[in-house]
């Protein structure tokens, strides 16, 4: 495969290499995770609280199982090519940069990400939690009626993660964004559910979400 072309990504590279090229025994376990970690919290905080004002989400205390296929869909590109994709455009490289170095790092910073303390999303979208009620109840089918997801299903949790990125996901499944590519398949499960939303539709499922926190 050939090396990432944005800068930060190599800067990504060469630390995650770094403990070898010192000489020093590579970081392994928790260890490494914590190491791989210094790579998304640019973005994403030290605290995995995220940043709006980049599009990057608060992702502490995300399941283990949901990182790692995320990841894996930076790094195979059916996440984050998408030209309208900015948000995208910017974590793939950092996805891809894991792929350098000895296997398993995808696993070891999904770890390290799930052993973090949730942090409070807080609130950016007022909308009707009321009407949005109903609405979710399609929605609960595969993530569940308290909102907290279905491994099985491939469905992440909702209420512990941003409101302003659950309705900008919505609106990524609804214009293709995200979910058309053939390879995704679970994706794919999702985007249908998306088309019969309008955008004021899409605010009242995600106000009513954040009532399950």
């Amino acid at each position: 495969m050939a090396y990432p072309r944005n800068v930060r990504s190599l800067a990504a590279v060469l630390l995650l290499l770094g403990a070898g090229a010192c000489g020093g025994a590579p970081a392994t376990g928790a260890a490494l995770g914590e190491e791989l970690f210094e790579t998304c919290a640019p973005c994403h905080g030290s605290n995995g609280g995220g940043n709006i004002d980049i599009g990057a989400p608060t992702i502490a205390g995300l399941p283990s199982w949901y990182v790692v296929t995320q990841l894996e869909k930076f790094q195979d590109g059916v996440r984050g090519k998408h030209p309208d994709d900015l948000a995208g455009l910017r974590m793939r490289p950092m996805a891809v940069s894991l792929q350098f170095g000895a296997p398993g790092q995808n696993e070891a910073v999904a770890e390290y990400i799930a052993g973090m303390t949730r942090v409070d999303p807080g609130r950016a979208v007022l909308a009707n939690a009321g009407a949005g009620a109903g609405r979710y109840q399609v929605c609960a089918v595969c993530h569940g009626a308290d909102a907290q997801g279905n491994a099985d299903l491939h469905a992440p949790p909702l209420a512990v993660t941003n409101d302003w990125y659950l309705l900008e996901q919505l609106r990524k499944f609804k214009s293709g964004i995200r979910g058309a590519d053939p390879l995704d398949t679970w994706g794919a499960t999702m985007r249908p559910n998306t088309l019969a939303l309008d955008e004021t539709a899409m605010q009242d499922v995600v106000a009513y979400i954040q009532t399950l926190r």
